[in-house]
């Protein structure tokens, strides 16, 4: 059970990440805060930068531009610039492992990035009124991944400090959740294909503090894209025949997006999320763009609607005369959780202090890239599962104003780190 100490510990990490949030391969602060605080708890083994993750499957990784201002922005902020430095070119995230003699290996996830918008400065908002609001101008932790480290680094101490667990112990903490797009990278990294058991973790999605979920499920399986079109300009009052319209050709591909026909085998979504295009009024656009997304009840349900998505764009560039370039920048699959793992964890969470209703099984209804980590390791024969603990949140995920009941996290660090010690048991 965690003590005054630890929560402190917690609430004090949780509040220094949540101070400097930072996007999707940008996590260069928050990932030298936390190589710190293993290298403080004493983890027998450290994989930092391209160690840590299969550089090549990594997706959406911002321009170098945009990676030295963050490189720039983590060090003016305090980072270790020798930690920083190995984490050049968006190598971003971290595992963590304990060796603890014989027995298998358990592996928990944790994600640490944050989103890119705003956070409410609104004085009834706690990180607002006491003083953790981000200082990351245009960036927030706003779905509780500042917590979800904070247990990452909970959980390490508790299992390093217990002589209750026999085997190795791996946190990876991964970066680029939001973007969908770091997920593949670790679980084609080699770090889990010796994994017998992993656990995936996430804060709120709507459960109070006191509840946990053992077993997510209910994923949709996502792929995000961004269309590039490219027309000709003309002067839009002298020469219009000359021209040809991106932005026409866009709007249309919008349309056409929407107007994709649902499938009977299950749920799918579809989303323009950001679009734009052309230079002034009086000019015909010659470029346009439309970044978006289509979901999938199942993994085989979101190719239908991506490979449909990619006729509906190509035909709307070839009937205005334009051309487009499709370009994936994200994506995940689905994924079950397995009962032997949900079985561990709802029968720790039901005899947890902390604890007030355990939940089987519930729907995330969204998408997660988790999933690719818990496939790897099913796939090579172990067992996954997708653990719900319950937050207090105002504000719905990516708003504004969300913020995390700061109990969940100790009761987040006390069921995931006694069911990694169940999960480990040599007779399970």
């Amino acid at each position: 059970m965690a003590t005054a100490t630890d929560v402190d510990r917690l609430v004090d990490l949780r509040r220094e990440l949540h101070r400097h949030p930072e996007p999707a391969w940008r996590e260069f602060y928050t990932t030298a805060r936390l190589v710190e605080e293993c290298r403080e708890i004493g983890v027998d083994q450290l994989h930092v930068g391209p160690d840590a993750l299969a550089s090549e499957a990594r997706m959406a990784v911002p321009d170098e531009e945009t990676l030295a201002e963050w490189t720039d922005r983590a060090i003016a902020a305090g980072a270790d610039e020798s930690i920083v430095s190995q984490l050049a070119g968006g190598h971003t995230g971290l595992i963590a492992e304990l060796h603890r003699g014989d027995g298998p290996t358990i592996a928990l996830r944790v994600d640490i990035d944050g989103l890119p918008r705003a956070e409410s400065e609104d004085p009834d908002h706690v990180p607002a009124a006491e003083g953790f609001r981000s200082e990351n101008e245009g960036a927030m932790h706003a779905c509780g991944h500042d917590g979800h480290a904070a247990i990452g680094v909970g959980v390490l101490r508790a299992i390093a400090e217990s002589d209750e667990f026999s085997g190795t112990l791996k946190v990876i903490f991964q970066p680029a959740e939001e973007q969908v797009g770091g997920g593949k990278a670790i679980a084609e990294s080699g770090h889990l294909d010796d994994v017998d058991a992993l656990l995936a973790i996430h804060l709120g999605l709507d459960h109070p503090t006191g509840e946990i979920v053992a077993g997510v499920e209910g994923f949709l399986a996502v792929a995000q894209f961004r269309a590039d079109f490219a027309g000709e300009p003309a002067h839009a009052g002298g020469q219009p025949n000359e021209g040809r319209n991106a932005v026409q050709a866009m709007a249309t591909a919008v349309s056409n997006l929407y107007g994709i026909p649902r499938h009977e085998d299950g749920a799918t979504r579809v989303n323009a999320g950001r679009v734009g295009g052309g230079t002034a009024s009086n000019i015909i656009p010659e470029e346009a763009f439309i970044e978006g997304e289509v979901r999938g009840e199942t993994t085989e349900l979101m190719e239908y609607m991506r490979d449909r998505a990619h006729d509906a764009l190509e035909g709307a560039a070839l009937s205005h005369d334009c051309e487009v370039e499709t370009t994936p920048t994200g994506g995940a699959p689905g994924a079950e959780s397995d009962d032997a793992v949900v079985d561990v964890v709802e029968a720790v969470a039901e005899r947890m202090a902390g604890v007030d209703s355990v939940l089987r099984r519930a729907d995330l209804g969204g998408s997660e890239d988790a999933t690719f980590l818990m496939r790897r390791v099913q796939e090579q024969g172990g067992h996954a599962a997708y653990v719900g603990v319950g937050t207090d949140h105002p504000g719905g995920h990516h708003t504004a104003t969300f913020d995390v009941d700061e109990d969940s996290l100790t009761v987040g660090v006390d069921v995931l780190a006694t069911a990694l010690r169940e999960l480990a048991r040599p007779d399970l």
